[in-house]
């Protein structure tokens, strides 16, 4: 058993789950603040990929035994209705550094270009490092609302502040009021300017007080829950969406840190901002609350009757089943994340509760099988042995090194590229927006952006496989 198959088990411990819901039930309890010394977000050393996945498989070895291959994702089958984004949206993420960081806004746009890849839906990623609701160096909040935002034409707007608005010190009825009032401005604005806006508000991301002693009594993060605890409020009232980063992540790291502080404190190095492994609880996190569908596809064949019994959201022809072998043709219409769950980080975010395997199913069911092992080949590749059992109950094809997932590191790596551009670009025009060299080299990195926003829908579009399972080897004798 690998230490991936182990840490999966993570996510369903019910301390997180309890955590989380305590914590998310504590928001109507409080509304004043203590008094104590203001701390300063401190630094924090960073372990390297050999070491965070030797703790790992120390960490995974005290965990329950894991659920079986065939278990059910969170929300099952494809449930479009009740997703947040449609065909043809264009999404706006606007933040401070920890949106500008890009990792949870990647994580987002990786899902929705592999798990639909006909849509035409474009991301922009306006995050700006030290923002608060009054905006910051790259200009006042109105500046910024109309060039970063509402210049975009967004259907979908999220908008996460609060980390530098709190001040790095105990809550102060001021400084809230002037949070508070920030914060309800941007959406009177949005709503003003983007009638048909569709926003999901986003309580702040954590002060990491689990792994480290606070600075105060009962530390930053509470002043955090306090202003998220409003942005729940603001977003019920003004029947927005809203989404909290804050819970499921400190969940992750009362979890990670009962068995391994030094573990624990690799989610949030320095407190304040989130590893890769922080920023997939938190795109997680945003997806469970868009409602995200779990399916990529869904195949069954009886072998013992040569059939295909079911295949959903995917199309197969040309079965042949002769001498305990399978071949068949296999056209997903979508792609699994582009997602490597050996990954040190990936395993991290999933000891830390993101549950990103259960939001990428693409189970491959094969019944009537004679005892034994199978080798499961896709495109002439092997991909991985199993025994009959483990095809019988279904094999989860998203969690192995298949040539879809190689397809799908291509939308990867261009929204990286891309989050990048726009970064550069949101930089210049925060320079000079009036100097005639640095609009026009802005006009062409955004159509840069746009070109490779195009580029990525072709890169996605998933291709026919030719899948084959037959008996495993054995290996030699000694």
């Amino acid at each position: 058993m690998t230490a991936h198959d182990r840490i999966g088990t993570l996510r369903v411990l019910e301390p997180v789950l309890e955590t989380h819901r305590a914590d998310r039930g504590r928001c109507a309890m409080t509304r004043n603040g203590t008094a104590g010394a203001g701390r300063v977000p401190g630094g924090g050393g960073r372990t390297g990929p050999a070491c965070l996945l030797a703790m790992l498989a120390t960490l995974a070895a005290a965990t329950p035994a894991p659920a079986t291959a065939g278990s059910a994702p969170e929300r099952s089958g494809r449930d479009l209705a009740a997703f947040a984004l449609r065909d043809g949206d264009r999404v706006v993420f606007y933040g401070d550094s920890i949106t500008q960081d890009g990792g949870y806004t990647r994580f987002v746009e990786e899902y929705v270009a592999t798990r639909f890849p006909d849509w035409d839906v474009r991301f922009y990623n306006a995050g700006v490092g030290g923002d608060t609701v009054k905006g910051g160096w790259a200009g006042d909040v109105d500046v910024r609302l109309q060039r970063d935002v509402v210049d975009h034409r967004p259907s979908v707007v999220t908008v996460m502040l609060g980390m530098n608005d709190g001040g790095y010190k105990p809550y102060d009825p001021a400084t809230f009021a002037t949070y508070a009032d920030g914060f309800g401005a941007i959406v009177e604005r949005l709503s003003r300017d983007l009638p048909e806006v569709r926003m999901t508000l986003i309580h702040p991301s954590p002060f990491d007080d689990v792994t480290r002693p606070p600075g105060f009594a009962p530390g930053y993060d509470d002043v955090l829950r306090r202003y998220g605890c409003y942005v729940e409020a603001l977003a019920a009232r003004e029947r927005q969406g809203v989404a909290d980063f804050r819970a499921p992540l400190n969940a992750g790291l009362a979890a990670v840190h009962a068995a391994n502080p030094d573990l624990a404190r690799q989610i949030l190095p320095d407190r304040v901002h989130p590893s890769a492994a922080g920023h997939l609880v938190m795109g997680a996190a945003l997806l469970r609350a868009w409602n995200a569908p779990a399916l990529v596809s869904r195949v069954e064949i009886d072998a013992a009757e040569a059939e295909v019994v079911s295949a959903e959201n995917a199309a197969t022809s040309g079965l042949e089943v002769a001498e305990g072998r399978l071949r068949w043709t296999q056209h997903d219409r979508a792609l699994p994340l582009p997602m490597n769950f050996d990954d040190a980080e990936v395993a991290l975010a999933e000891a830390a509760g993101a549950g990103i395997e259960a939001l990428d199913q693409q189970p491959l069911v094969v019944r009537g099988l004679a005892p034994g092992r199978y080798e499961l080949k896709i495109d002439g590749e092997a991909v991985a042995t199993f025994d009959d059992a483990e095809l019988a109950a279904g094999v989860n094809l998203a969690a192995h090194g298949t040539p879809m997932r190689w397809q799908a590191y291509t939308v990867k790596w261009a929204a990286g590229d891309r989050q990048e551009i726009q970064r550069v670009r949101r930089h210049l025009l925060a320079a000079g927006a009036d100097a005639g060299r640095v609009a026009a080299t802005a006009a062409a990195l955004a159509e840069e952006d746009e070109a490779m926003q195009r580029e990525r829908r072709e890169a996605a579009r998933p291709r026919p496989r030719a899948f084959e399972i037959r008996a495993a080897e054995k290996p030699a004798p000694r």
